[in-house]
């Protein structure tokens, strides 16, 4: 007797699948228990189906590209007394002429138990799938870019989000940890995915001049295809290199031009490879113009047994500088907000220049609040700013002691730079990834002024100073309703004043100043057709909320 045989051959054993629509039902999900207006529910009663008000499922078919099919029609006759479910079995036809006559291939019916990982087949399982793509080994990649392209296929030939960046070899491979910390080199770099990983890789001295993923060949040996199935090749170059000594320092070298390869020296190797940046540059018809890497070198002595590398790739548009995303294209709940300034003329710039949130160096180019300090005196605030990130509602603020010999019209200018910063951007991206060329992705910042009743009953001279700064970020889903993106749609900025006037001398006074962001989801309700969750038409008590508004 095989008892492992036995075991395994109950564990692919599945039950017969159920095909049956009469015996489908999605909205099932408690056990034994009738589910509320689930008319497909066995467990329901006909005491229950009289209590439901609509069928969350009111047809139940199996597979829509059969060519004819069983349908469960399920409805409620709210007309009798009590309300009953109405069943009927009908047969539909498929009106498109690419369908399915019949499923003879029952396998495809069920999902199979995977194969559990033991001590005799782990390596082969990892093989199988340990890389990204799940290929049994990187070299099933290969690209056969001698087979002839259909008709017209270059002429919309480009490169799109996520997928592969081909070379003449196979694909640009970005090694990665799998499973492990362990590197694997069959993970390809997406197009405009920007990635950076870690991995450990094994070596030592005396096979280092024979392991590629420690040369430098290794990386920039394989030309890029400009676009997918080309033969127009993009080398890539090295643009610069780093040796990092046994202690960590760092030393750029001046040429990059000359290979530098693992060599053994005593009871060292020198030039093996700790990192790789690369940097691809694109235009906007999705073709890649240039490719680029940058390498950090170093040593590894005799008792290294492993290092540690780390990979890196990035994109550029041409014409265009440089700025980290914010989201790809809609935000990304917590990264910055994206803003700039427009250059000089009119009606709309040539490019814009972009502050790039809490990563730029350029801290006067940020859509910045004031950010609290422990002193809390707005008189020492001046500098301090805290970027604004997508998502999150903030409220900072300070406090402003006045005295009877402060000069109010230099006290708002003051007040004024602590709240907007010293020069308060212009626009504001709608996308995480808008470009710079495309004017109408970004929105221009709305500006409101409010002013208060004086703090002061005296009847001296006045003058108007700020006392808070809101920014009001409206946003909604954009595109799909499967795979919303967050948009950016309209900024309102508020400048709140009230009125200083002259104190008597001796006499002061303390008050509070607050900087706040908030964003507001304005997305339009699903259609009719589409609606998520019921609603219910009744009037609430007008305290139902409280204490909230």
């Amino acid at each position: 007797a095989d008892p492992r045989g036995a075991a395994q051959a109950r564990a692919y054993s599945a039950p017969a699948p159920v095909t049956d629509v009469a015996r489908l039902c999605v909205c099932d999900l408690l056990v034994a228990q009738c589910d509320v207006n689930c008319c497909c529910d066995p467990d329901c009663s006909p005491e229950e189906f009289s209590l439901f008000t609509a069928c969350s499922v009111p047809v139940v078919t199996g597979d829509s590209h059969l060519c004819r099919q069983k349908a469960a029609v399920y409805s409620l006759d709210v007309e009798a007394n009590p309300p009953e479910r109405i069943f009927q079995l009908i047969d539909q036809v498929n009106p498109s002429i690419f369908c399915i006559h019949a499923t003879d291939y029952k396998q495809a019916l069920y999902l199979r138990s995977p194969e559990m990982p033991t001590p005799e087949n782990f390596d082969h399982l990892l093989n199988e799938f340990g890389s990204a793509a799940f290929s049994a080994e990187p070299e099933s990649w290969n690209v056969d870019t001698d087979a002839p392209d259909p008709p017209g296929a270059n002429e919309t030939q480009r490169y799109e989000y996520g997928v592969p960046i081909q070379t003449e070899a196979a694909f640009l491979r970005l090694p990665s940890p799998v499973v492990s910390s362990w590197c694997s080199d069959a993970n390809p770099a997406g197009f405009l995915v920007n990635q950076a990983t870690k991995c450990i890789r094994s070596v030592s001295v005396e096979k280092c001049e024979s392991i590629q993923a420690l040369n430098m060949l290794f990386y920039i040996n394989s030309s890029i295809l400009a676009v997918p199935r080309s033969s127009q090749m993009v080398n890539i170059s090295v643009q610069s290199i780093v040796v990092q000594s046994l202690a960590g320092t760092r030393t750029l070298l001046k040429g990059a031009d000359v290979l530098r390869l693992p060599r053994i020296l005593d009871e060292l190797c020198l030039n093996v490879v700790l990192g790789v940046s690369y940097h691809i540059t694109y235009t906007d018809t999705g073709e890649i113009i240039e490719a680029a890497a940058a390498f950090v070198l170093g040593a590894i002595t005799k008792e290294t047994l492993s290092v540690q590398q780390s990979f890196q790739i990035s994109f550029t548009q041409v014409d265009t500088k440089p700025v980290p995303l914010s989201g790809n294209p809609g935000y990304v709940v917590g990264l910055p907000v994206r803003a700039g300034f427009s250059s000089q003329g009119y009606p709309f710039p040539a490019a814009f220049l972009f502050a790039a949130l809490a990563l730029s160096t350029n801290k006067h180019s940020q859509l910045s609040i004031l950010q609290s300090t422990p002193t809390q005196d707005c008189l020492a605030a001046q500098g301090a700013r805290a970027p604004v990130l997508f998502g999150y509602n903030m409220i900072s603020g300070c406090k402003l002691r006045i005295t009877a010999a402060m000069k109010c019209q230099p006290l708002a200018q003051t007040l004024l730079d602590v709240l907007k910063g010293h020069s308060f951007p212009e626009y504001v991206a709608s996308f995480g990834n808008s470009q710079a060329q495309d004017v109408l992705d970004w929105v221009p910042i709305t500006h409101l002024h409010i002013s208060e009743q004086g703090i002061s009953n005296t009847l001296q001279s006045s003058c108007q100073i700020p006392v808070s700064f809101g920014i009001e970020v409206k946003w909604t889903k954009y595109g799909s309703l499967v795979n919303p993106q967050a948009r950016i749609v309209n900024v309102t900025a508020t400048l709140t004043t009230t009125t200083l006037k002259q104190l008597p001398s001796g006499r002061e006074r303390t008050i509070p100043i607050t900087s706040s962001v908030v964003f507001t989801d304005i997305s339009s309700p699903a259609e009719p057709g589409y609606k998520a969750w019921p609603t219910i038409n009744i009037k609430l008590p007008f305290d139902f909320f409280y204490p909230f508004v």
